[in-house]
């Protein structure tokens, strides 16, 4: 299990999102720049203990609406190689020193947990505390699971961020979706699409306080032939 350190980053997690929102195509914030706020998220562990996975969800009040995003990080001790399109930011953590921030889409480590977890091989982690899973984060997978080891160098090489979210989608048809710019699911209505062969979902705060729960990322499985 990951430990989570309660310690003093420099810059701060919510200082890199800052500059790094406005890159991207599903950002929908003004042109005076975002103000994130920490609004939910979980954790997944690392088999090997090296790279720390967090699944962030900040909204920003800065544009004409409000906004929710759903952020993976990976947090590394050393940069990812060939990843350097994918860094977010460097800071400097009080227990661990410096760490390479990347945005998770790209890094096969959160990837392959990702699927994991859509699978039901592994366990959502609370976002704050150690060796505490997070039962408010649900998942699913129906039919045959994908072959995981053989699709995750596929599905980060092939990440492309659009105007909602990032899609990862492999030769083979499988594709798997994250919700970048969230949207509230009502209780009265269908978590999944129709065509969804696999999720993961969960809650997080409005800047008004209010508890939502949303779609965080799709799996499609491509049929037999």
């Amino acid at each position: 299990m990951a430990v989570i350190h309660h310690t003093v980053l420099k810059p701060t997690k919510l200082e890199l999102l800052t500059s790094w929102l406005p890159t991207r195509p599903w950002y929908v914030g003004g042109a005076g720049g975002p103000e994130p706020a920490k609004a939910g998220g979980f954790r997944l562990d690392d088999p090997q203990g090296e790279v720390g996975i967090e699944f962030m969800v900040v909204t920003d009040t800065a544009g004409p609406h409000p906004a929710a995003y759903l952020v993976p990080l990976t947090y590394r001790g050393a940069p990812l190689e060939g990843a350097e399109h994918a860094l977010v930011g460097t800071m400097e953590h009080g227990v661990l020193g410096r760490r390479w921030v990347y945005d998770g889409c790209q890094d096969p480590v959160l990837v392959v947990q990702l699927l994991a977890l859509i699978e039901g091989r592994v366990q959502a982690q609370d976002q704050s505390t150690s060796d505490t899973p997070d039962r408010e984060v649900t998942r699913s997978c129906t039919g045959d699971a994908p072959t995981t080891s053989f699709l995750t160098a596929q599905l980060t090489a092939s990440a492309v961020d659009d105007r909602d979210g990032t899609e990862l989608a492999a030769p083979n048809g499988t594709t798997l979706r994250l919700r970048r710019l969230l949207t509230p699911v009502p209780d009265d209505e269908p978590l999944l699409p129709p065509e969804a062969t696999g999720h993961v979902a969960g809650p997080w705060l409005t800047p008004a306080g209010t508890r939502e729960r949303s779609l965080f990322a799709v799996l499609l499985t491509a049929p037999r032939t």
